[in-house]
């Protein structure tokens, strides 16, 4: 969700180079991969050359100390001939990296890590990196004054990383377009609980600390993986239909949060039956105390919401993320509007199927607002705007000025169909203008020229 936010600045962390191997000149035949994938409003987050398949977190927390200890293992596969590398790493320092097994060297230049293997990665060749580090996590500060990557809490840490703040605690390939599956092992003294993405896999105790493994087996972009470690109530229950849904809460929440959290099953029907089969093979949320962080996020099978946002219009808007977001993900920040646009309308259709609002009357109420008409949806002047409020409330009126241009039928045809068409991939503003169009048969050019991307307010809704 996270309204009002956005351009990531990144910590900056001592350049400090870790050399681990002598006389690794490479090969003649590969070439480095790019420091960025020139994002429009992000052009250094991410990196070229590789295709992550995988990673593997093994980390250590302690809570009092803030400390934070790392193994990053990362499976990918080459996409070009690769002499180098790059990592995304917001602070941290880089103790040691390999690649394939043998030491590689590393470079830092701010965000980042250029790893140099020992010999040449082929194109195609699967490879893998592992990087050991530690050191204490920090916040990222917007220029808007929010905060995400690390954000410590009252009893321990939440992650949170929408746009680049997974940055912050582990390394690797940070752009929204290229998505892996995880298994994040996180060990913490005993009293505490960590929870993190999809299922858990192993818990064990030993000499006063605990060690929990969870697996993410659907892809996922580095953004939406999060890490919750504090003094937690856990229940996992499962919807008629057997889908596991975890929640964890901040002790001092567990009592008011849970008539909303029961809720949980119950939503999560109506929106499959609106958006199609869900995605993930685990359900849940996460509730800390209110002001533990300034927004909620839609972190893959397991949103956060500090409870002072945990209401049940943004537990519908960061459930229907799950399709929109999460399994159909954008291929670049441009693309904002395909994830907030329909969380905000699955509002209107929850006050329209509960309350007896219709959407066009949610519709209208948002035409008449002046802040929604600041720029056009798909076309956010700058990174600081990706999240503002054309993004969400312009975007969901361009979803309504379709259902009004095709019908009930088609519409939510097309809510289904897009799901399905893109699930666990990436989309962007023009393939879902193609598809809609390809599937109703409708031309609906003034539609996108006035409504997605048009720079004035119609002169009626």
């Amino acid at each position: 969700m996270k309204k009002g936010k956005r351009v990531t600045a990144v910590a900056s962390a001592s350049l400090a180079a870790v050399l681990l191997a002598a006389g690794c000149t490479g090969g003649v035949s590969g070439t480095p991969g790019a420091a960025g994938l020139r994002d429009p409003y992000f052009p250094r987050l991410g990196n070229g050359g590789y295709d992550v398949r995988h990673y593997a977190l093994t980390l250590a927390y302690d809570p009092a100390t803030g400390r934070l200890d790392g193994t990053a293992e990362i499976t990918a596969r080459a996409t070009q001939g690769l002499s180098a590398f790059n990592l995304d790493l917001a602070g941290l320092t880089v103790h040691s990296a390999t690649v394939d097994g043998d030491p590689a060297s590393v470079r830092r230049a701010g965000h980042e890590l250029t790893l140099r293997p020992r010999a040449d990665i082929d194109d195609g060749a699967t490879f893998r990196t592992v990087v050991r580090y530690s050191g204490t996590p920090r916040a990222i500060t917007d220029p808007d004054g929010s905060e995400e990557g690390w954000l410590r809490t009252a009893d321990g840490a939440v992650a949170l990383g929408e746009p680049a703040g997974s940055t912050a605690w582990f390394p690797g390939n940070h752009h929204p377009s290229d998505k892996a599956t995880y298994d994040i092992t996180v060990t913490v003294p005993d009293g505490y609980r960590a929870l993190a993405n999809g299922l858990p896999s192993a818990t064990a105790t030993k000499d006063g600390r605990t060690t929990a493994t969870w697996r993410t087996t659907e892809p996922m972009a580095g953004y939406l993986a999060t890490l919750a470690i504090g003094q937690y109530d856990v229940t996992t229950t499962r919807t008629p239909s057997g889908l596991p849904v975890i929640t964890a809460t901040d002790r001092t929440v567990t009592r008011a949060s849970a008539a909303l959290l029961a809720r949980l099953p119950e939503l999560l029907a109506w929106q499959t039956e609106i958006f199609g089969p869900y995605p993930f093979s685990s359900a849940g949320a996460i509730v800390e105390r209110a002001g533990d962080s300034g927004y909620a996020l839609e972190t893959q099978t397991r949103p956060v919401f500090p409870y002072d946002q945990f209401t049940v219009e943004i537990l519908v808007h960061e459930l229907a993320h799950q399709w929109y977001g999460n399994s159909v993900s954008p291929k670049s920040w441009r693309d904002m509007w395909l994830n907030e646009g329909f969380a905000q309308y699955a509002e209107w259709l929850y006050a329209e199927d509960f309350e007896g609002t219709p959407a066009l009357q949610s519709h209208e109420a948002a035409f008449a607002h002046p802040a929604n008409w600041a720029f056009a949806p798909a076309e956010p002047p700058s990174a600081a705007d990706i999240s503002e409020p054309p993004v969400y409330y312009r975007g969901a009126m361009v979803l309504h000025k379709i259902r009004q241009a095709v019908g009930d039928d088609a519409f939510f045809a097309l809510l289904k169909g897009w799901a399905a068409e893109h699930r666990h991939g990436n989309a962007s503003t023009e393939d879902f203008t193609a598809y809609v169009e390809e599937e109703t048969g409708e031309d609906l050019t003034e539609l996108w020229d006035t409504w997605l991307y048009g720079e004035g307010k119609p002169e009626a809704p």
